[in-house]
Formats: structure tokens, sequence, C-alpha cells
């Protein structure tokens, strides 16, 4: 690319991050490593009605956590600071007024209730009221199109509300290009004058955008579908200042599961899946689940959010951070929404899980669990290398491993019927027999001498396997039987089939 590669992610700081923003900042990320370029943060507050305290924090939390932090942005890096529109404001009258100077917007004083009355006046003609070149100046609608300056001044002099608002071109098709979307017409007679700016001294989002867009070198501009009816309204901000416009990506919504309509917080409480990166606790003390919290690894959530749209081309599902950044490209992103699969996230999440490291896992289920405060980690990564693999999350460890670290109080009942038949109390008794007189205490001499003996004997394996498996774990479940006796030691094996003999 022959400019400099630079992106931004533009938040409001309105309360948590939907992980359908994590999916905007993660793919802006990605084009820009990709490209050796810069991912900037900016935060766009200029609805101060709206805003949240500690949203911020929370938006800059979560992306470091997913392992995607921003270049540039407050606090950090700040060669086009602010960051906060906020912080701005001072800069974008001028702007507004560089372009009613030169015709290109105007001041509008309707009231509310004026601007009602018109709606309800078109809709009783069946019709819908479009504030645009079709009655701007047919002097129904107060505006400086239809006053004097002498007139208009007075009014701001006087201290009336006013908005600023873009004069939309008339009888004119607009050609707009998208790098997923393609190529777009649009008739700008359909278009309405946007409102630019208020008379409060605050911008609205379109002004603020696009001129920070402009002051800030933005090339690219990745953003979610829901901007895609505004990229008219901007292209022509563009075209009116004179300047040059970034390329424009709009992104595939992330739906429900269900596949019908834009996935919401209200789906996941309903379903029980975190739609948000991390926990967020609201300023009314409502908590809400976050994918951290819940025991996801970041690397997998990154990966799933990956394929919300995104498709490599390949079978591959698997793909590192530094896999993705080489292998991201816009021109595969889809068109279509994307449907949110909470089996999925959870496989993935299973996956990375098996890529972890025994003993990072083994401290991380330490840290869950005081029954295991004083116990050595090395001996829970050993028990973790055992059942990782029938697990999706570290806090499921303890179900599947707690008889590596207690012993057995009590029998499954279902499991006691199935497996304590005539006879087996002499079994069992065998079986420690020949547990006591296994010198060399491995796994492999333990299954050599109790298989080699169930086989000589001829007795089913059922017989000996069952019980044995109930009087060490206390339910028919767990790893391999010579794995456990191995671990919890001869005289704890022994301990525990004298228990179940005593049970019987």
């Amino acid at each position: 690319m022959s400019k400099n590669v630079r992106v931004r992610f533009a938040p409001s700081p309105t309360g948590p991050l939907h992980i359908g923003g994590v999916r905007t900042a993660l793919f802006n990320y990605l084009f820009a490593k990709k490209h050796g370029g810069d991912f900037v943060l900016r935060i766009e507050d200029t609805d101060q009605n709206r805003y949240v305290e500690g949203a911020e924090d929370y938006i800059v939390d979560a992306l470091n956590w997913c392992n995607i932090p921003f270049d540039e942005g407050p606090g950090k890096n700040e060669k086009f600071g602010p960051y906060r529109q906020s912080e701005r404001k001072h800069l974008y009258k001028q702007y507004a007024d560089k372009l009613i100077t030169e015709g290109k917007a105007y001041y509008a004083f309707d009231t509310a209730e004026a601007l009602d009355a018109e709606r309800k006046g078109h809709e009783a003609e069946g019709k819908t009221f479009i504030y645009n070149w079709h009655n701007r100046e047919k002097g129904r609608l107060v505006n400086s199109l239809v006053l004097t300056a002498e007139e208009t001044q007075a009014k701001i002099d006087a201290g009336e509300n006013y908005v600023v608002r873009f004069k939309s071109p008339q009888d004119e098709t607009l050609h707009l290009k998208d790098i997923i979307r393609g190529d777009i017409k649009i008739d700008t007679n359909v278009l309405d004058d946007k409102i630019l700016f208020k008379s409060d001294g605050m911008p609205t989002y379109h002004l603020a955008n696009i001129v920070d867009d402009h002051l800030m070198d933005i090339t690219h501009v990745i953003r979610g579908e829901e901007w895609l009816p505004s990229l008219a309204l901007h292209k022509l901000l563009y075209n009116a200042f004179g300047w040059e416009a970034p390329e424009f990506a709009h992104l595939p919504l992330i739906l429900k599961p269900t596949g019908k309509g834009k996935l919401s917080k209200r789906d996941g409480d309903k379903l029980g899946f975190p739609v948000f990166p991390l926990e967020y606790k609201a300023p009314d003390g409502t908590v809400s689940k976050g994918y951290k919290e819940d025991g996801y690894f970041s690397e997998a959530v990154i990966n799933f959010l990956a394929f919300l749209g995104w498709n490599p081309g390949t079978e591959q599902e698997l793909f590192s951070l530094e896999n993705l950044i080489s292998e991201f490209d816009l021109e595969r992103v889809n068109k279509a929404g994307a449907r949110f699969d909470p089996d999925k996230t959870k496989w993935f999440n299973h996956q990375y899980m098996q890529q972890q490291l025994d003993l990072n896992l083994a401290e991380q289920f330490k840290a869950l669990h005081a029954e295991l405060s004083e116990i050595d980690v090395n001996y829970i990564a050993l028990v973790v290398g055992l059942i990782k693999e029938r697990a999706t999350f570290v806090n499921e460890f303890w179900g599947l491993s707690h008889f590596f670290f207690t012993t057995p109080t009590s029998y499954d009942e279902k499991a006691s019927k199935k497996a304590l038949k005539e006879g087996t109390s002499e079994i069992m008794e065998t079986v420690k027999g020949l547990v006591l007189k296994t010198n060399d205490f491995s796994v492999e001499n333990l299954q050599t001498n109790i298989k080699g003996w169930i086989t000589d004997n001829e007795i089913g394996f059922g017989k000996v396997m069952m019980p044995l498996r109930l009087a060490l774990v206390g339910a028919l479940q767990g790893p391999d039987v010579f794995d456990i006796m191995f671990m919890i030691g001869k005289n704890e094996t022994v301990k525990r089939i004298d228990n179940l003999i005593k049970s019987i």
C-alpha cells in the first residue's frame, strides 16, 4: 500500500464492550498488523448523556485481555491527540462553519414540535417526511436557506436553539465502493439533510468522525454493517471538504444462535453464554458474565471471533494470532450475517485447553480450590495431564479429578448396583494382595500383575475392573484405573480397596 495503513476502533463509552465490538476491533487490528500499520483507539463520547463511568477503562482492559492492544490512543503515543471526542469539541465548529460559508450546510431552527407536525402531516397523506431538497426551501421549514443573513444571525444572537444540517445534493448518483460489499450506487434525492452540529457546541457523530478520521490520517474505516446507511453522507462530507476519503469496509452482523436478528445481551442471558469479553458490573449493581471469568482462554475468544464473518478459504479452524495476521484479508469477509454458535465457542476453548502447558493449568486449578493449597503443583500438573482431554474449562477439573486428592467417602448408588456382585469382596481381597506384592509400583507393573491374574483365572474383566474403579473413584468414571493407582500410591490404593470391601 502506498500510504502507511492507519485504522481506528472508535467505541462509545456507554457500557461494556459487546463481542460484536471486539470483533470489529480485532478485524481492524489484524488488518493493521498485516500491513505494518497502526491500530488507533478513539473514544467517541460526544453523547455525554449516555456516558458511563468506567466504560472507557473496560474497553482498554478488554482489548488488552484479548491481546489486541491499541498502538495509539488515550494516554499512549498521542501523536494526533486528544483521542476523546469530548476533548476535541473545540475543533469541530470551524469545520461546520466552513461548510456553511461554502453553501454546503445551513442553520436550521425548527423546533421538535414543528418537525413532529410535519411528519404527521406527511403521514396523513401517506407520505414519508424527509428534510432535504424537496422541502428545505419551500418556507414551511425555518432555516438559513429561506431566512436572510440578518434574520439568521439575529436568531443565533437571541440564543435560539439551532442545528447545522448538511445540504445533500439533488439529482445526483453517488458511486461508492466498499471493500466487502463492492460497488454501491445511491440516488442523492433519497438522502435527508443530516444534522452535523448543534447549538450546544457538540457535533454529531457524522461530522466528528469525518473530521477526526481526516486529522488522524485514517486510511481505512472498518466498522459494523449498521453504519452502511451512513456511508453516502460520509463520502459526501469528504467531497464537500475536498479531502481524500479513506477506504471503507462494513462488517456483517453477528446474528443470534437461531440466525434471526442481531445478537444481544438478552440472548446470552437467556441461553447462558457471555456476550462481553470481561465481567461487567453496571452502575446499578447488576453483573453481566464475561468470557474471561467464565474460563475461556483469550486465544480461543479471538479465534472464534475471527470466524464470525471471515473465512480463510481452507479447512483450517485453529489459528494463533500470528496466523490470523498472516492470513487475514478483508476480501474474504462475508457480506451475510454470521450466526453465533455457543457450542462452537466451547469447542474452540476445548482445543486451546489441550494446547496449554499442564503446569500452567495446574496453577490456575490450584488457585480455584482451597483443598489443593497444600498439594505440590507438580503433582496437580500430572493429574491435569490425565483429565484435561475431558474438560472444556479449568473449573471443570475438580469434578473430573477430586478422587486424586481426596478419598471417596461414599459410592454412587447406580454404579454400586452395576459393579458389586456376589463374590466381589473375595475378588477385591485378591486384588489388594496383588497391589501389596507390586514392589516397583509403576503403571506397567500394576497392569501386568492385575490383568495377568484376570486372564490366567479366566475372570471377566468387568467383574474386577468395575469394583476396583468404584473403590478408587467412588463412581464408574475417570481416567485409566492403573494411572489412578500409580498417582495416589500403594498405601492409598490399599486403603480405598479396604474401604470398599468393608462397605459391601
